[in-house]
């Protein structure tokens, strides 16, 4: 990210060939998981335990120092919407970020909602509901990894959105008509958070059942390539018996026998079979 484009090294822009096998493959994809979105993944991460540090600061009850824990969560969520957009307006999109990512703000959020519930400010049921969900779609997501990731929707996004909203509003010492807006908020994230969770429980049903599928396809295809890899070995082969010796020769084939001389006139698959008994002979005479 810090180096000069290469049009601007005199170079014709095109990315060289990593050089060191593959050493220099591995080097080439680390340093693609560092850019600015998956940085501010990692920031807002970071984020969480001075979050928890602010808020629950000289008994969590200071509006003071909750309007500084109030500032580090907005801050938090910034970096959810910069770190989405600048994902996919520049084509930095990673596996990294697409699992970190909603890891980052399970991590923020169920770090706000355990601190509100043990003040007091939050009933636990809300704060249940929600983190069951979220465990729930994280775990979900590593099940179906190994066929596909399941990016966050824009009703993910929206229900992030809520989430936020309405715990950064429990977060501030917030008194009279806000406080109960506050509370209709919650109730609008945790139905959202509801919804959302059944279909990302639908997405992974269907993407695993796909991946599977394919498993099964291409063990299959790869199952009728050996078997045609080998049928070309097994020419058809016309039996010779010859009147003289009383032998069978194989026509077509490399190392057959000679049906007048008797011997094998190849060197790597001869095939020679005395005819059973003498009647094979008697019977070539009449």
């Amino acid at each position: 990210m810090t180096g000069a484009p290469a049009s601007a090294a005199g170079g014709s822009g095109a990315t060289p060939a990593p050089r060191g096998g593959k050493l220099g493959a591995a080097a080439v994809n680390q340093a693609g998981l560092w850019n600015i979105a998956n940085i501010l993944t990692m920031v807002r991460l970071l984020l969480v335990p001075g979050f928890v540090l602010l808020l629950l600061h000289d008994g969590g009850y200071d509006p003071v120092w909750r309007a500084f824990a109030w500032a580090a969560f907005a801050v938090a969520m910034i970096t959810d919407l910069f770190d989405g957009h600048l994902a996919r307006a520049y084509n930095l999109v990673t596996d990294f970020g697409k699992i970190a990512d909603p890891i980052a703000d399970k991590a923020i959020m169920g770090a706000a909602l355990i601190c509100l519930s043990a003040l007091g400010d939050l009933p636990w049921w809300i704060t249940s509901v929600i983190l069951f969900r979220e465990i729930g779609i994280t775990l979900m997501r590593f099940w179906v990894i190994r066929h596909a990731v399941i990016p966050a929707s824009r009703g993910g996004k929206l229900k992030t959105l809520a989430q936020g909203t309405a715990a950064g509003m429990y977060v501030l010492a917030l008194t009279g008509p806000l406080a109960t807006l506050r509370f209709w908020v919650m109730m609008a994230a945790v139905v959202l958070t509801v919804v959302t969770g059944l279909d990302y429980v639908r997405q992974a049903v269907v993407l695993r059942r796909k991946g599977l599928a394919a498993e099964r396809a291409a063990a299959l295809e790869a199952v009728v390539a050996a078997a045609e890899a080998v049928r070309p070995e097994s020419a058809p082969v016309v039996a010779v018996v010859s009147a003289d010796t009383g032998t069978v020769g194989a026509e077509g084939v490399p190392g057959a026998v000679d049906a007048e001389a008797g011997e094998g006139t190849g060197t790597s698959k001869g095939v020679v079979e005395p005819v059973a008994g003498a009647r094979g002979a008697t019977e070539t005479d009449r």
